[in-house]
């Protein structure tokens, strides 16, 4: 089945003085019952933060997070304690389990860009708890690097579903692949750059949703900057 590709500029807009958000799915007052969800992944937030800007102190439960720093840096503080700055390259993630309460602020003099995403968990009220992991580029380049993952293979962060973020920046020309299981899904959204997946290109911001492959390849278009994106293979 071909990709069903959303394009970056049909996304949900949430635009104040500080944010400027793109959501790919249905979120807070922005509602589409078309679009609430691709298999477990129910939030994927495309954020770019002021300086000076950030999410006051806000409860989160029952849920997998993760955040993706693009660029800039992103201080966290939650209500355990925890206080911490994550920044290019890192990931955060947060089971929220029965309950976390925490705020995340943008304290540095430049722009902070983000991917912010929730996945349901695999049971509800698990112990709440944190990762953070840092993913230099040279990880990244033209290859898959997992970030997340049920066991934390390869030294990914643990998350409490059955399913694998992968993240990667493609060279100019270059491909790579990944089969995927009967009945699971895929969700590919880039970042920069221009991409083909399957035979479908996208540009910077568009997000695909796949079900019924068996394999997936991912190919930087040639003459162009490199793809850098995010692959989800759910369950």
């Amino acid at each position: 089945m071909p990709a069903d590709v959303r394009p970056a500029n049909t996304r949900f807009h949430t635009q104040l003085g500080w944010l400027d958000s793109w959501h790919s799915f249905s979120f807070s007052e922005h509602f589409d019952p078309q679009n609430t969800h691709h298999g477990l992944l129910l939030v994927l937030n495309d954020d770019v933060l002021a300086p000076g800007g950030g999410f006051g102190t806000h409860p989160h439960r029952d849920m997998e997070i993760i955040t993706y720093i693009v660029d800039g840096e992103l201080s966290h503080r939650d209500s355990t304690g925890r206080e911490a700055t994550i920044k290019q390259n890192d990931v955060q993630r947060m089971s929220a389990g029965t309950g976390v309460v925490h705020s995340e602020y943008n304290n540095s003099d430049a722009p902070v860009h983000l991917l912010q995403i929730w996945l349901l968990p695999e049971a509800d009220g698990l112990k709440p708890s944190y990762e953070d992991r840092t993913f230099s580029r040279e990880e990244k380049t033209d290859r898959l690097r997992l970030i997340a993952s049920h066991d934390g293979r390869e030294d990914s962060t643990r998350i409490n579903q059955d399913a694998k973020v992968y993240a990667s920046l493609l060279s100019s020309g270059k491909s790579v692949e990944l089969p995927l299981q009967a009945r699971r899904h895929a969700w590919v959204q880039l970042v920069s750059g221009e991409l083909d997946v399957n035979g479908t290109r996208l540009k910077k911001g568009d997000g695909a949703a796949i079900s019924e492959e068996s394999n997936l390849t991912l190919a930087s278009v040639s003459g162009n900057d490199a793809a850098e994106f995010l692959l989800f293979d759910l369950a």
